[in-house]
């Protein structure tokens, strides 16, 4: 084993920790504090190729590996989680895309995405359908050259604003194999959306319902074969929990950071923070679980740029342990800046906020124990 990264690694690292450090980290809290969307900022993003990670390069991709986009998520969201987590949506919807479409669906829609002119949503979820996502209730009708879409999606990232909507909805009888998957554009007809969801975390990105009502959808916009689509939705979370997990990487790595400056700046009964033997300790205690969350994570990319047989089960561990740590490192950070790590002046109550959805999406970390333990039984 090398866990080292190559140079061209370092030199991918280099960039998106600039980009971040640019683009992202000096306007994080006014996006927050402003529910802004910088759609501008993400189309900067892409000109670095960051919106087709692992997408093809004959479609405008940059055909980079999974570990190589956990890199990029890791550094991009030290300067903004929120839209780091977007970003990652966009390139989870672009690569179903390129890797289950026909090559018609490819060359029309991802020279686009790859640019972020358009931009990409994922929708799975559904009000009645959330950890049993194989229920979910949308209907796809065949009707001559075109299927008709009923039922609503919830919880959906960049609802509104998306230009293309990724849909799994049900074309056949109940369960995964009923299901299948469709590229929705934002015009078409009977496509509309909700009210911009209220937020506890990840204000920098909207949050709507997206509804189909009698929504006529081509034919040729149906992703691979009638019956396909929910394992196409699974095989794109199992990159999608890795890239979710990297974005808590990023988030909590910024919280230590922060909590060391405070630490080493601060006075209390006479002495720096960073003499009391306990805060040592319990700086000590975040660096390692974090630097544990980082190696599973890296292992799990590995597994699936390899096809692994056990990568599906790498991804759910990396998944709930660094979403998990990464919570509870920023938590911690919080509360060694004492009163202050409760104001907005200071980015922890923010960093805390938005990486605590993280284990909800992607499947809750319950799911992520119930697939490692099935993935475990079957061996």
């Amino acid at each position: 084993m090398d866990f080292s990264l190559t140079d061209d690694q370092r030199a991918i690292e280099d960039a998106a920790r600039a980009f971040a450090a640019e683009e992202l980290a000096p306007h994080s809290a006014r996006w927050d504090e402003e529910k802004h969307f910088p759609v501008d900022v993400l189309r900067k993003a892409a000109e670095l190729g960051f919106a087709g990670l692992y997408v093809a390069e004959d479609v405008g991709g940059s055909g980079l590996s999974r570990l190589d986009a956990s890199i990029v998520f890791e550094q991009l969201s030290y300067g903004d989680v929120a839209t780091s987590a977007f970003i990652s949506i966009h390139n989870m919807a672009a690569w179903m895309i390129d890797r289950f479409g026909s090559d018609e669906l490819r060359r029309r829609y991802l020279p686009r995405l790859t640019t972020m002119e358009l931009i990409a949503s994922y929708c799975l979820t559904e009000p009645g359908s959330g950890s049993d996502a194989a229920a979910l209730q949308t209907t796809a009708r065949k009707d001559g050259d075109a299927y008709v879409l009923n039922g609503s999606k919830a919880f959906i990232s960049g609802a509104g604003t998306s230009d293309v909507y990724v849909v799994m909805a049900r074309t056949g009888g109940p369960g995964p194999k009923g299901v299948s998957a469709f590229v929705v554009e934002k015009d078409a007809p009977g496509l509309s959306f909700g009210a911009q969801e209220k937020k506890m975390g990840w204000n920098a990105q909207p949050t709507a319902q997206v509804n189909f009502d009698d929504c006529r959808v081509p034919e040729a916009n149906r992703i691979g074969q009638e019956g396909e689509g929910f394992r196409f939705a699974m095989a794109g979370l199992d990159g999608g929990r890795i890239n979710i997990a990297s974005c808590s990487l990023g988030g909590a790595q910024l919280a230590l950071d922060t909590a060391k400056a405070h630490l080493e700046t601060r006075r209390q009964f006479g002495s720096a923070l960073k003499d009391f033997q306990g805060l040592q300790w319990r700086l000590a205690d975040m660096a390692t679980e974090l630097e544990a969350a980082r190696l599973m994570v890296r292992r799990a990319a590995d597994a699936l740029d390899k096809r692994d047989p056990n990568a599906t089960r790498y991804c759910a561990m990396a998944k709930r342990f660094a979403t998990d740590a990464g919570f509870e490192v920023a938590n911690q950070a919080l509360q060694l800046h004492g009163g202050y790590g409760y104001l907005r002046d200071y980015p922890l109550e923010r960093i805390v906020r938005d990486l605590r959805v993280h284990q909800i999406l992607e499947g809750t970390n319950e799911i992520m124990r119930v697939i490692t333990a099935r993935e475990l039984f079957r061996q």
